[in-house]
């Protein structure tokens, strides 16, 4: 359940920054969004059907949409030798301080959010077996 209230709230997140604030992503926040977006109705299902396997068919779309945001979060905070390539000044950018949220910058919310997903999955599993 705590895994389909991440995903929907940082799926309501995104969908506020981008629709209501007007704020365009970047091409790897596009990226982290597709595999975000789905993950709503695939672990909404699985909790109301009390599916707990069924949550497994998420976990690939959680996997990648941590490694986007890893990516993305090393390439916003210079720990990489590239510059952000997909965030430019004449376009849509994660760089700039109005694409802060709570403080933190939208990559390292979005990894947050991946990783707790994925941390919630773990934890279900374990207690499982």
């Amino acid at each position: 359940m705590v895994a389909f209230v991440i995903a929907l709230v940082a799926s309501l997140g995104a969908l506020f920054i981008g629709e209501i604030m007007g704020q365009m992503p970047c091409t790897l926040c596009w990226y982290q969004r597709i595999a975000m977006f789905p993950l709503v109705p695939i672990l909404g299902i699985a909790l109301w059907r009390a599916d707990l396997p069924g949550a497994i068919y998420a976990a690939p779309l959680a996997l990648a949409g941590f490694l986007l945001a890893a990516w993305h979060s090393g390439l916003y905070a210079g720990m990489l030798p590239q510059r952000i390539v997909p965030c430019s000044a004449d376009g849509p950018s994660c760089i700039d301080n109005a694409q802060i949220i709570l403080g933190l910058p939208i990559p390292y919310l979005s990894l947050g959010a991946f990783a707790a997903i994925i941390s919630c999955f773990c934890f279900a599993w374990r207690t499982r077996s």
